[in-house]
């Protein structure tokens, strides 16, 4: 299997692995929910910018409270997740300390790249709901179309590339109630591993 080392920018076109092909290889080993921190409190964040900002990467991505009523707008994004290569943060951004916290974190340049699939949206919520424009941010289906595959990876597809490893994703996470006030372990888990994942991949890439 190619390794991230081995994905020099070059025109060769390159296949996106298909879920068939995925669905046959072993299970990438996600992080548990003892290096997965919830932060929800003012105190919390303020833990969490000291741990992040020793790091020159994070892994980035964000969850926003689906919607289901044509034309009903998301007031999401409504959890934040950063991680690095050893743990991951996950902000819920209905406390007014914790969000600011966040707004800052995302507005931090100084060169921290915010690695991430599919960030477009997630831009545009932060820009909204928390009032910053994300600094860094590195979109890694970019980097896998200019090293010559063709169509958008995704993280199941780039885990697929550089480990030969299935990242597994909960649909039922995925829809779940991301504005709520407790979140279950299923959804700290799922949360935490999108962005654990993405720094992984942005390590492997040989950033």
């Amino acid at each position: 299997m190619t390794t991230g080392t081995a994905l020099q920018n070059n025109n060769t076109q390159r296949a996106t692995p298909d879920k068939e092909a995925i669905a046959l290889l072993p299970v990438f080993e996600r992080l548990g929910l003892d290096r997965i921190t919830l932060v929800s409190t003012g105190a919390q964040a303020g833990k969490a910018y000291d741990q992040l900002v020793a790091a020159r990467a994070w892994g980035f991505d964000t969850e926003s409270k689906p919607t289901f009523k044509v034309g009903e707008q998301s007031d999401g994004p409504h959890i934040l997740q950063l991680a690095t290569s050893e743990r991951a943060w996950v902000f819920q951004l209905h406390e007014p300390e914790c969000r600011a916290v966040a707004a800052e974190l995302l507005a931090l340049g100084g060169g921290i790249a915010k690695a991430g699939f599919g960030l477009g949206d997630d831009r545009k919520r932060i820009i909204h709901k928390l009032g910053v424009e994300p600094q860094g941010i590195l979109e890694l289906n970019t980097v896998f179309h200019q090293r010559g595959y063709r169509k958008d990876m995704g993280v199941k597809g780039a885990v697929a590339v550089l480990f030969n490893q299935r990242f597994m994703k909960s649909k039922k996470a995925a829809t779940s109630n991301w504005a709520n006030a407790h979140l279950t372990e299923s959804q700290l888990v799922y949360a935490a591993n999108d962005a654990y994942a993405a720094i992984r991949v942005w390590e492997a890439l040989g950033f």
